[in-house]
């Protein structure tokens, strides 16, 4: 509803914005041809006048020359009176745009809850990909949302349409230090998550997971919170066994260029099983895989956002490796549903959560082409990344049993959304402070 809003917007603007360019247009012919008119009257008048010793003050060739010089001169200048007016409306466009990010705005409509089924709900990387949903998701519901963040990957875009809602708050904060809130429940998100952006500061990577957890652990012990830890199919390495059951224990390098985020997790779960051993938290753990949709950063390097955005441009679509190797891919409102039915359910230990549809990369490659329309893309092969797992694919049958819980999303509707949302992003000129990327109602400002 809102993309629909946002482009009658765009279209009203532009019909007026032409129309004050004919008007304008009209009212300078206008003015021009009453000139002429004039100036043809009083030839008019003077011939009427004019007698014998007056022959030879008539017009000659010459002068009727200069009278169409000077009318051309005269185009010439209403011409560039009427660019000069072209740029001066886009300018007045432009400022037009940016004060209405300053209006306050409209939320998307929220559902009141009691005081008794309202909950204090904190999530750590709330303004990140998959953050921002579970953010949304909880506002819809109607629970006080707090967000931490330290904007490493996180946009305040993602969450910038809450601002000022009272039941909303942003903290910009880094979880490495400790935090001192008032919370019934946390969602701990907080981790770069795509290989180029947790391989650029490893140790920052290892101490988000690690220090950044035990902080958030500490204090769902003192408020007596139920947290929900976000580990990943990382845990799993390369797997030697397919698909990848919760029982399997993994196939890491602990040297690798990986493996800041993939022993970074598998700390953090050590690390919420002791908290719930030996300090009673009540913990769930959440093993996310390959997650995909709207609000994905463009340059993450990760398989869809390249591919997408190599498609888009008409690059070449870069395969890493022999093409070979496969992913599941797990559309993001799918997995915040299956965040949620984590946190509500009493089961503690690991759960997959993610999409058991598998496909190659060079499958996937193919996929995305035939997804964009006029692509003129070709799929060529790269040199193979190091430590990079050859197959991938969660066993979502714990998941199914006690969370009730599967994907929805089909791969096609999935990608399509993700795509029009990289389309939008690659030809935004301006800002609106409105666009949310979410199918939900909007109401007025509270």
């Amino acid at each position: 509803m809102i993309r629909q809003s946002l482009k009658f917007r765009k279209t009203v603007t532009i019909v007026c914005v032409l129309s004050l360019i004919i008007f304008i247009f009209l009212i300078l012919r206008r003015d021009k041809l009453n000139n002429i008119d004039i100036e043809g009257h009083q030839r008019l008048d003077n011939t009427q006048n004019i007698g014998y010793r007056d022959f030879n003050r008539m017009p000659k060739k010459d002068d009727n020359r200069q009278e169409a010089a000077e009318m051309e001169i005269n185009n010439d200048e209403a011409k560039q009176e009427l660019q000069e007016a072209k740029a001066r409306l886009a300018q007045l466009e432009k400022k037009i745009a940016i004060l209405e990010g300053r209006i306050p705005q409209k939320y998307p409509d929220v559902k009141y809850l009691g005081y008794k089924e309202r909950k204090r709900i904190l999530v750590t990387g709330g303004a990140g990909f998959v953050g921002s949903h579970l953010v949304d998701v909880l506002m819809t519901q109607g629970h006080e949302v707090i967000v931490v963040d330290n904007f490493f990957t996180g946009r305040k875009r993602n969450v910038e349409h809450w601002f000022g809602h009272r039941n909303f708050e942003m903290i910009h904060h880094d979880i490495v230090n400790p935090l001192y809130v008032e919370a019934d429940e946390i969602y701990h998100l907080a981790s770069p998550a795509s290989p180029p952006h947790y391989m650029q500061n490893p140790v920052k990577t290892i101490k988000t997971n690690t220090l950044g957890t035990i902080n958030m652990l500490g204090l769902a012990r003192r408020v007596g919170a139920k947290i929900l830890i976000a580990s990943t199919s990382e845990v799993y390495g390369d797997p030697m066994v397919h698909p990848q059951p919760e029982s399997y224990w993994g196939h890491v390098n602990p040297i690798g260029p990986r493996a800041c985020y993939d022993e970074g997790k598998r700390v953090a779960e050590t690390l919420a099983y002791s908290y719930a051993k030996q300090e009673k938290v009540d913990v769930r753990v959440a093993r996310i895989f390959n997650t995909y949709g709207p609000r994905m950063h463009v340059s993450d390097g990760r398989v869809v956002s390249n591919f997408i955005m190599q498609a888009i441009q008409n690059l070449t679509i870069t395969v890493y490796g022999n093409g070979k190797q496969t992913r599941s891919f797990c559309y993001v409102s799918d997995l915040v549903d299956g965040l949620l039915a984590l946190m509500a359910s009493s089961y503690i230990l690991p759960v997959n959560i993610g999409n058991p549809v598998e496909h190659t990369i060079e499958e996937f490659a193919v996929i995305i082409k035939n997804l964009v329309p006029g692509c003129r893309s070709t799929v060529s092969t790269g040199a193979a990344v190091e430590d990079d797992p050859q197959r991938r694919r969660p066993d979502i049958t714990l998941a199914h049993t006690h969370l009730h819980w599967k994907p929805k999303v089909s791969l096609q509707d999935g990608l399509q959304r993700t795509i029009d949302y990289f389309k939008e992003e690659l030809s935004r000129t301006t800002f609106y402070n409105n666009q949310t990327y979410m199918d939900v109602k909007v109401k007025a400002p509270h």
